[in-house]
């Protein structure tokens, strides 16, 4: 999975690439004839007319797509998935060890959760008040409790969870994962997101970066438009049939191809060639996943959708199960608004209150469609935030960002059900029994999909580039 974009060519009597030789030399070939001679450069993509077609992982996957929701701003551990006793005890007293040295905002002292915790399912595992509906799957969720970032900011913290660095514009976890499998469906992109924020780093957090521009996320929408109307832009054209397009496109196509049969490879120009030709098909398919009129009422019931509280997040969740059947590989989902993230530096009572009201049954309604469609066994469901909250109190009633320890949960996709891996301390500060930096999260992630994080490399500017630069180790015990 080692695609070397810069090796050098064979020598030529003419100077000039194999590659582009056998371009020169294409004018008659069938594109087939033309990306069968191709396939064996080492230099070339998979496909030459498709770089998105599927391609094989490097070993056995446990799961063929990742569903990402992202609760954007951090949500706090120690009031959701990982309750702790002391901290209700010592509630109003000085923490009892050193703060991080580099902090956000100051903190006072200790603040108790508002919210009690019952332990649900087989497993016990528990939960908050928070969320009674995803409580009832904890049987199917592998609760992973020492994570750890680097970054106290929005910015740097949400960069560094989607694409492995917090200073430098690298290529999104969703780009990798693209570039490594392709799509399952030629006439979608391997990677969605739906609502993404448009702030704390942008499009950087779905952007290909330096991969080649076919593997960037295509966004639908954005966090301050309702998920009714997130649509890709210009989708249709209502001024050009789809007939008139197509010849427009052959003789634009013709025009690029001699070009490059004249000057040789240009990957921005056959990247452009790509995403002119995958935007064409996208026409007809992308409609399709956004139409529920084929949804029964029970479907859209189960993702809350007869509920106005949840009806916007509910619709973006069964999109996603939709893109996630239609063949997407990586599909993201934000759960943001310009007002009230989880960012609840105060008011931490009411604001996480109405962020849980509006996404615990959506989320509920996807793991429990996924499973009654089978679709839960090979698809795995990450959900998470850039960076926890501290169990110390800023402005007497919130709770300050926390990169230090934090809990994120994955399911389905060959995680174990019902398990809790790693621990914080006694107070939900630090990530303290078996950390996980968001480097071997990633790690275990690619993992999951046959992809070995080593080897999955892109190389730019003289150096190979991953996403888990040159850390991650990946974390088996959460193999099932």
């Amino acid at each position: 999975m080692n695609r070397d974009t810069s090796m050098n060519p064979i020598d030529l009597p003419s100077a000039v690439s194999r590659r582009a030789l056998l371009q020169r030399s294409a004018v008659g070939f069938g594109s087939l004839a033309l990306a069968s001679m191709l396939a064996n450069d080492s230099s070339s993509l998979a496909a030459d007319e498709n770089p998105l077609a599927a391609k094989l992982p490097h070993f056995a996957a446990r799961a063929k797509r990742i569903i990402f929701l992202f609760m954007v701003g951090g949500v706090s551990q120690v009031d959701t998935f990982d309750p702790k006793l002391l901290l209700t005890r010592d509630d109003g007293k000085p923490l009892p060890f050193a703060k991080p040295r580099v902090q956000f905002n100051s903190t006072t002292n200790l603040l108790k959760s508002p919210w009690r915790f019952r332990q649900y399912g087989d497993s016990g595992l528990p939960v908050s008040e928070l969320f009674p509906h995803v409580a009832q799957h904890v049987d199917d969720m592998c609760m992973v409790h020492s994570c750890h970032g680097t970054n106290p900011a929005h910015g740097g913290a949400m960069l560094k969870l989607h694409t492995g660095s917090d200073n430098f514009v690298r290529p999104s976890i969703g780009s990798w994962v693209s570039y490594g499998l392709g799509t399952e469906n030629t006439n979608l992109p391997a990677y969605v997101t739906i609502c993404p924020t448009l702030g704390h780093g942008g499009l950087n957090n779905w952007s290909s970066a330096f991969l080649p521009a076919t593997y960037n996320g295509v966004p639908l929408g954005n966090a301050s438009v309702p998920s009714d109307q997130a649509k890709v832009k210009f989708i249709k054209n209502s001024q050009l049939s789809r007939d008139i397009q197509r010849l427009q496109l052959n003789r634009l196509n013709a025009m690029n191809r001699e070009h490059l049969a004249q000057t040789g490879p240009e990957a921005s120009l056959e990247a452009r060639i790509n995403s002119f030709e995958l935007a064409f098909r996208m026409q007809t398919e992308f409609p399709k996943v956004e139409d529920f009129s084929n949804e029964s009422a029970a479907t859209l019931k189960l993702y809350g959708m007869d509920n106005p509280i949840n009806a916007n997040f509910g619709r973006m969740c069964l999109m996603a199960r939709r893109f996630a059947e239609a063949g997407v590989r990586f599909i993201q989902v934000s759960h943001s608004d310009s007002n009230v993230q989880w960012d609840q530096h105060a008011d931490l009572k009411n604001g996480h209150e109405k962020n849980a009201r509006e996404v615990d049954l959506p989320i509920a309604g996807l793991l429990a469609d996924l499973k009654q469609r089978g679709m839960l066994d090979d698809t795995l469901v990450w959900w998470g935030s850039e960076f926890g909250r501290t169990p110390t109190a800023e402005s007497a009633n919130g709770r300050d960002h926390n990169p230090e320890g934090f809990t994120m949960w994955l399911a389905g996709g060959g995680v174990k059900g019902g398990f809790r891996y790693g621990a914080t301390d006694d107070y939900g500060y630090y990530a303290a029994e078996n950390k996980v930096h968001v480097h071997d999260f990633h790690a275990t992630l690619l993992h999951l999909l046959g992809l070995d994080h080593e080897r999955l490399t892109y190389r730019y500017a003289g150096r190979d580039f991953r996403l888990t630069d040159v850390e991650g180790n990946v974390v088996r015990e959460l193999f099932a």
